[in-house]
């Protein structure tokens, strides 16, 4: 006990130590944090629907009908008919063969590689996705290679170079938009690099779900190749406002997963509540309200980023509604966080490990929701924030 104490003075000492915020009113574009009123800036619930009322009465009807639990794993007697449909509409709205439910983003990433790659096989990953990913590499046993962020180039030269003592199976995987930078993968050379060495990409869409493409399909339907993915995973607590999270694959992966899959396979399945409500949410993300909540999250993007990037801020190439600023220092960076908070500016500082030394930043979440107003007013606190805790 004593050496996690001193452990956990030294992240203090260091400006490192991460603690909790406890939210008192339901997720949305301002919140009660502590007894006080203030602008969200870093939420995931992009397009505003956490507390949508259709999602609310989808959970509370569903909650009412078969109740607050599921009781037991899927291949248990925890697979209900709620489980089911959101699994037809997911691989409906992917166009794949069918869709599975996992409890999290983190179990299905975790899962996904576990399941479906051993020691033979061959895992190409982005050298910044998501810990996720790079902890269901470890749990597959495959091998694994990392490339250069977002580096065409480099990956090829390493398929090229591993051709001639493959053995089994390949895969590129990597996020849709990343999570700490904002930025998109570069998906259709890597659709052309994974046709032309027999390899399978899987796209972890967490952040663009519901947001990207123009029926809120992703990454790969913004980017026109949708149909060559072969493995989409997503979540279904940012965008989607509720919580879980699935693939959409081949009815052989699908089916592979659930006999193979650990998290899936040893975990109480989600409770009726989140696939209904989830359900009720790809109601709205495929109708025009989806279309018109889609054209507000950009419209708050560009002004806010424009507003940032006017100044000279590096917001290190993002192009989604994640705007990080580049801040370096972890003790600038939370000096920041800190008199943002005292200005009524909810935004948090990331520090490592989450990213790498001398690359700690403000990351910033811009909702649908959001009033143009409030976001130029957070934008130029950032601004001011900064010079001082930068002097």
């Amino acid at each position: 006990m004593e050496d996690w104490r001193r452990q956990l003075e030294e992240l203090r000492g260091r400006g490192m130590l991460r603690t909790l915020r406890t939210v008192e009113s339901p997720q949305g574009p301002r919140v009660v944090l502590e007894g006080r009123e203030v602008l969200l800036l870093c939420s995931n619930d992009y397009l505003g629907l956490a507390s949508h009322p259709a999602l609310v009465e989808a959970a509370l009807s569903a909650t009412s009908r078969f109740g607050a639990g599921s009781g037991a794993s899927r291949l248990v007697s925890g697979t209900m008919s709620s489980h089911a449909l959101l699994e037809e509409r997911l691989a409906a709205f992917k166009g794949t063969e069918a869709a599975l439910l996992f409890n999290s983003g983190y179990a299905a990433n975790t899962g996904i590689l576990q399941g479906l790659f051993g020691p033979d096989d061959l895992i190409f990953s982005d050298a910044l996705n998501h810990a996720s990913i790079i902890d269901g590499c470890r749990l597959s046993r495959a091998r694994v290679l990392a490339y250069p962020h977002r580096d065409v180039k480099a990956l090829e030269g390493l398929m090229e170079a591993e051709a001639s003592r493959r053995k089994g199976r390949w895969l590129i995987v990597t996020d849709g938009v990343f999570s700490m930078d904002g930025d998109l993968a570069p998906l259709p050379e890597l659709v052309r690099l994974k046709e032309r060495h027999d390899a399978l990409l899987m796209v972890d869409d967490a952040h663009a779900t519901g947001v990207l493409g123009e029926g809120g399909r992703g990454t790969a339907e913004h980017l026109g190749c949708l149909g060559a993915v072969d493995l989409h995973m997503g979540t279904l607590g940012k965008a989607l406002g509720c919580f879980g999270a699935y693939l959409a694959a081949g009815r052989t992966v699908i089916d592979t997963l659930v006999n193979r899959s650990r998290p899936f396979i040893f975990s109480t399945s989600l409770p009726p509540a989140a696939p209904a409500a989830a359900y009720a949410a790809l109601d709205i993300v495929e109708g025009a309200e989806g279309a018109r909540l889609r054209r507000s999250l950009e419209g708050n993007r560009a002004l806010f980023a424009g507003r940032l990037e006017g100044h000279g801020l590096d917001l290190l190439g993002s192009r989604s509604q994640i705007v990080t600023v580049l801040t370096g220092e972890p003790e600038p960076t939370m000096t920041a966080t800190e008199r943002l908070l005292e200005a009524g500016v909810f935004v948090q500082g990331i520090r490592p490990p989450t990213v790498a030394e001398g690359k700690c930043r403000l990351r910033a979440t811009v909702m649908a929701t959001h009033r143009p107003e409030d976001l130029l007013r957070a934008a130029d606190g950032i601004l001011a924030a900064l010079g001082e805790g930068t002097a």
